[in-house]
């Protein structure tokens, strides 16, 4: 099979998480005699420098052409105090909104080898298994140009969402719900929102398509503390943008470390990009000591969910797990035991795992 794939590396530690990605599937394209074609482009704050936008056409273009994007990170404080026009996450937020990259799906599991890394008790953290799908393309972020009045004395801004974009991201979390353990979260804030009230609604009407999938309503405050609490008792977790941007992160530290997690946002026709949910990390750029599983399984999340590859997808995760139960392991995961390596040298290991 053959295939166009475009590389956004963006900033800080995406570049070296890149390379990984790169090595990687190129290794599967070998073993499953596939052809992948790159095609690197700018993003970010590497954008900014380089054409004093954070997310220049030719970019948009290339996404557009491509059969799937992979892309590293974005931001850093080089770039702190420029204008909010050419803030590198500008470039994310106009990415998603030029591809319609409406869900987004972060799959958050522990690995058995790794709870001690976790800052919960790892009596808590065993056997979590959660998928967050959020949506990613409307709500507070996305409303009407935010306004200071009154000689700043106040401030609007505007959480607007369609009927459409409510039920498309609500049927995404039932069909992801279908493919794994058939339990359904809806988080809102429907006891005060009217926006959480309608969503509620579509919940409800939605529900009946789907059967088989058990479904809960929380509250926002309740599902926050809950993820911390009782983590296990969560399969896939559905909620509006911002919400699943704070539930998410917090999330994100059940494993221990951002540098696990990998992320996926699909378009409803279109092509899909693919990301860790780490950020740039640029105080440890170019030390040759970034994480690159989260990049790597972001690969394997890119294979399953543009290329029907699922086979290659799933010997990418396995040759992950059997690493890290090897005891392998970066400088971000603080466990007490096995073998500390480097960006590359977990990458070769990974590498080795998919050619045995």
């Amino acid at each position: 099979m053959e295939k166009k794939i475009v590389l956004l590396p963006g900033d800080g530690i995406g570049p070296e998480i890149m390379d990984s990605a790169v090595a990687v599937l190129e290794a599967i394209a070998q073993r499953y005699k596939h052809q992948f074609h790159f095609n690197t482009q700018l993003i970010g704050g590497a954008a900014i420098d380089e054409v004093n936008m954070p997310l220049p056409d030719q970019t948009i273009q290339a996404a557009e052409q491509a059969d799937a994007v992979l892309l590293g990170a974005v931001g850093g404080p080089k770039w702190d105090n420029n204008p909010s026009e050419l803030r590198p996450e500008r470039g994310l937020l106009k990415i998603r909104k030029s591809l319609d990259l409406y869900a987004n799906l972060r799959p958050v599991k522990g690995f058995e080898t790794l709870l001690s890394a976790s800052p919960l008790k790892e009596d808590i953290i065993k056997g979590s298994d959660v998928l967050i799908v959020r949506e990613l393309t409307s709500g507070l972020y996305f409303g009407q140009p935010s306004e200071r009045r009154d000689n700043d004395q106040s401030v609007v801004d505007t959480l607007h969402y369609t009927l459409h974009e409510m039920k498309r991201i609500i049927k995404k979390g039932f069909e992801s719900a279908q493919l794994r353990r058939k339990k359904l979260t809806s988080v809102d804030k429907a006891n005060v929102l009217e926006s959480s009230k309608l969503w509620r609604e579509i919940v409800e009407a939605e529900k009946v398509h789907f059967p088989d999938v058990e479904v809960e309503h929380l509250l926002v405050d309740a599902a926050a503390m809950k993820l911390i609490t009782e983590p296990s008792r969560f399969d896939v977790i559905v909620t509006e943008n911002m919400f699943g941007d704070i539930l998410s992160d917090e999330a994100s530290v059940l494993t221990g470390s951002l540098g696990m997690l990998p992320s996926a946002s699909l378009a409803e026709n279109g092509v899909g990009l693919y990301e860790p949910a780490h950020g740039s990390a640029p105080d440890i750029a170019g030390l040759g000591i970034a994480n690159p599983i989260a990049m790597i399984l972001s690969t394997a999340m890119m294979l399953r969910y543009s290329f029907a590859m699922n086979v290659e997808a799933k010997a990418i995760e396995k040759a992950v797990e059997t690493c890290i139960n090897k005891g392998l392991h970066t400088a971000d995961l603080h466990v007490d035991h096995g073998i500390k390596v480097s960006t590359s040298e977990m990458t070769e290991a990974i590498i080795k795992e998919l050619t045995i």
